[in-house]
């Protein structure tokens, strides 16, 4: 039960940094969602030190263990709209994977081009 109640506690804990976020985001009119600030901020925590990972290490595998849950809404849209998906399938279907691709391509680039610049006896 101790486990249990460790991760639920972290799991608390990282819905309060959405909550508090998402009441940021709305109030000062940011462009950007809280689930987005809440990212930013846990990772200024964690960089900063004043977050230690062992404080949420737990909730978040918990969370990524059940991660399939969230995705229950994308299988319903799918089950409802059949008919679109018989229509226009293939083209979402080349385009989920051609922008996966070039987000992973860009990524490959960007990380490649920073490891090269901070290597010793790059110039």
């Amino acid at each position: 039960m101790h486990a249990f109640a460790v991760r639920l506690s972290q799991v608390l804990l990282l819905i309060a940094v959405w909550w508090a976020a998402d009441g940021l985001a709305k109030w000062s009119g940011l462009p950007l969602p809280g689930g987005v600030l809440g990212l930013i901020a846990v990772l200024l925590l964690l960089l900063s030190g004043r977050l230690p990972l062992r404080r949420i290490d737990a909730g978040a595998k918990w969370l990524l263990a059940d991660m399939l849950v969230f995705f229950v809404p994308a299988v319903v849209a799918m089950a409802r709209y059949q008919e679109l998906l018989r229509s226009e399938g293939l083209k979402l279907a080349a385009v989920i994977v051609l922008g996966n691709a070039c987000v992973m391509l860009v990524t490959a680039a960007v990380v490649e081009w920073i490891v090269r610049r901070r290597s010793p006896g790059s110039a």
